[in-house]
């Protein structure tokens, strides 16, 4: 873990914090007013939102996943275990660290 710079870990993750934060705000708005939601006989306007809003509320759960992983990297660096998997204490591959900073598992416990 030599090799990586932890200050801009935590920018990085600081960054993926606040547009994962703006992506489920996003994905999780009210839907607009007057709109109407429903399925029916026929495809229209209101099944293809209602079809919509079910998506966006799997890329949210997704994405709250992904928030989860990157608050636990960055208590993690706070408590100064940052590349350690969590599951088994050995260092996490640095490459996967490059590529995924919020990882904090190796790739054995993924």
């Amino acid at each position: 873990m030599t090799n990586l710079d932890l200050t801009e870990i935590r920018a990085e993750l600081q960054a993926k914090q606040a547009d994962l934060r703006r992506s489920i705000e996003r994905l999780t708005a009210p839907a607009a007013e007057g709109a109407t939601i429903g399925f029916g006989k026929r495809i229209g306007e209101g099944t293809t939102q209602a079809i919509q809003q079910m998506a966006d509320a799997s890329s949210a759960q997704a994405l709250h996943s992904t928030l989860e992983a990157v608050r636990r990297a960055q208590a993690k660096l706070d408590d100064g275990t940052y590349g350690l998997c969590e599951v088994c204490g050995q260092p996490i591959d640095e490459d996967r660290l490059e590529f995924r900073p919020w990882s904090t598992r190796c790739m054995q416990h993924a």
